[in-house]
């Protein structure tokens, strides 16, 4: 049977870190208001111009360089980004080109904190179909040029940071229970607005309203961190226990958790709702901030660095809520 394996992965960040105390310059906040409710020090930004697809080639050269792959041995690139470089063509288009590539078929999805959930997904149906051998999945934001850096818009400044990650995936023929042994996937749509960012907006007439400021809240993201937070420390545990019966494994099987870096807080409410030993989970907000689709292979990349997951048999839980409002859980084992 064939199986999705992990090949390689790679991460990049812009060389520009703003600390909390570089915040504290620009709007009324403190590095300790910061820390207490979100566990961020510190985020990466681009200070110059650079788009999702710019971070993203450069994560997709170091996961390449590990796999022992040129680009034009991939035969499917999926690119999750909520932040794409243009409003069209989509950033996996601009990527490919800036990796040489100039045939291989791209997939860009929107699906924001879990499109690396959904890509795994997707590229697990692509491999298993016999639709493609190798896969190369990329998350890459470029948050900080969309952010209200005013006080008025700082409870969601300080969250957010730019980087990109990237995963080679392969299929391997083998019948052990080894790869992407589960997938759950869900949306509802009916709570889009407490995260979003409005405009500009197609459904509208102009999509930028004549007369409108360059300043209006709507062009920022907006959230509703209370909502947000509830939604999160309820589904989370229940689409994890969802996947834990899809694959037919219990938690005591789970040698750590890679959650989505939204909030620091969160990922402990999680770890005490399903009784998990904090060592179990993986945290490195407190580095890049929320860095959407590129979180979760971002955390990925440093757990493999620093040897906490990687074996053969080691099995791993992604999980994930965000904007959609979309969450999920994927288990993945080791070959």
């Amino acid at each position: 049977m064939k199986k999705t394996t992990i090949r390689s992965t790679g991460m990049f960040v812009p060389p520009n870190v703003v600390t909390n105390h570089d915040l504290e310059k620009i709007m009324d906040t403190s590095d300790e208001w910061i820390r207490q409710r979100t566990g961020i020090r510190q985020r990466y930004w681009i200070n110059e111009e650079c788009g999702a697809s710019d971070l993203g080639a450069e994560a997709a050269r170091m996961a390449l360089a590990g796999a022992g792959w040129q680009p034009e041995d991939v035969d499917f690139i999926i690119f999750a980004t909520l932040s794409p470089d243009i409003m069209f063509p989509g950033s996996g288009c601009l990527m490919a080109a800036k990796l040489g590539l100039d045939k291989t078929p791209v997939l860009d999805i929107r699906q924001q904190c879990t499109g690396f959930l959904y890509g795994l997904a997707t590229a697990d149906a692509y491999i298993k179909s016999g639709l493609a051998g190798r896969v190369l999945l990329v998350g890459g934001e470029v948050h900080s040029s969309g952010l209200d850096k005013s006080t008025r818009g700082r409870d969601v400044t300080v969250i957010f940071g730019d980087g990109a990650a990237a995963v080679c995936l392969e299929g391997v023929q083998t019948d052990e229970k080894v790869g992407l042994l589960a997938s759950a996937l869900h949306a509802d749509g009916n709570h889009a607005g407490s995260l979003m960012a409005e405009l500009p907006a197609s459904r509208l007439l102009q999509r930028i309203p004549p007369g409108l400021s360059t300043d209006d809240p709507r062009y920022y993201p907006v959230m509703d961190g209370p909502a947000i937070f509830k939604k999160a420390v309820r589904m989370l545990p229940r689409v994890t226990n969802e996947a834990l019966e899809k694959a037919d494994i219990g938690l005591d099987e789970i040698d750590l958790v890679v959650p989505h870096q939204a909030n620091k807080r969160i990922n402990q409410a999680f770890g005490q709702f399903m009784k998990l030993d904090e060592s179990k989970i993986f945290h490195n907000i407190e580095k890049y901030g929320n860095t959407t689709a590129a979180s979760i292979p971002l955390a990925l990349h440093e757990a493999m660095a620093q040897e906490r997951v990687g074996k053969p048999g080691d099995t791993v839980l992604f999980v994930a809520l965000g904007a959609g409002l979309t969450w999920g859980a994927s288990i993945f084992r080791f070959f």
